[in-house]
């Protein structure tokens, strides 16, 4: 999720008055789109931002919740994803099940640090090289 957020873009909003932010100032009545890509990435927040390291989270007060905004990937505040609950049961749900039923290989004997992980462009961006695994057993 901090990675590759569904969406880059948060929905947008909506300035009620004018705000100053690091000197730009935003006119009141602007549509304002926030870049959740840039922020889960953000070296300002992040140690090592493009790397997949999970335990980052271990013993940390960061959630999903939108309440730090430099993990925000429900959105914050009065617009946050009214099923991010939902979705955090049903991923972690869904996760161990797959990983428990299967074992599981790269295709091809391709290895892990080989892999094409680059994202594409969009308002839902896929992968330049689709990923693939394929389950090896269904015991």
């Amino acid at each position: 999720m901090r990675l590759h957020p569904s969406t880059p873009l948060l929905l947008p909003h909506y300035t009620e008055q004018e705000a100053e932010i690091h000197a730009y100032i935003i006119p009141k009545h602007t549509q304002v789109f926030v870049n959740v890509w840039s922020i889960l990435r953000d070296p300002a927040y992040w140690d090592d931002p493009t790397r997949f390291k999970p335990d980052r989270f271990l013993n940390s007060d960061i959630d999903v919740r939108g309440t730090d905004c430099k993990f925000i990937p429900f959105g914050a505040g009065r617009r946050i994803c009214p099923g991010s609950n939902l979705a955090m049961r049903m991923a972690s749900l869904m996760v161990s099940n797959l990983v428990h039923g299967f074992d599981w290989e790269l295709p091809g004997g391709l290895k892990a640090e080989d892999m094409d992980m680059t994202d594409g462009i969009g308002i839902a961006p896929q992968k330049h090289e689709p990923l693939v695994v394929v389950p090896i057993n269904a015991d």
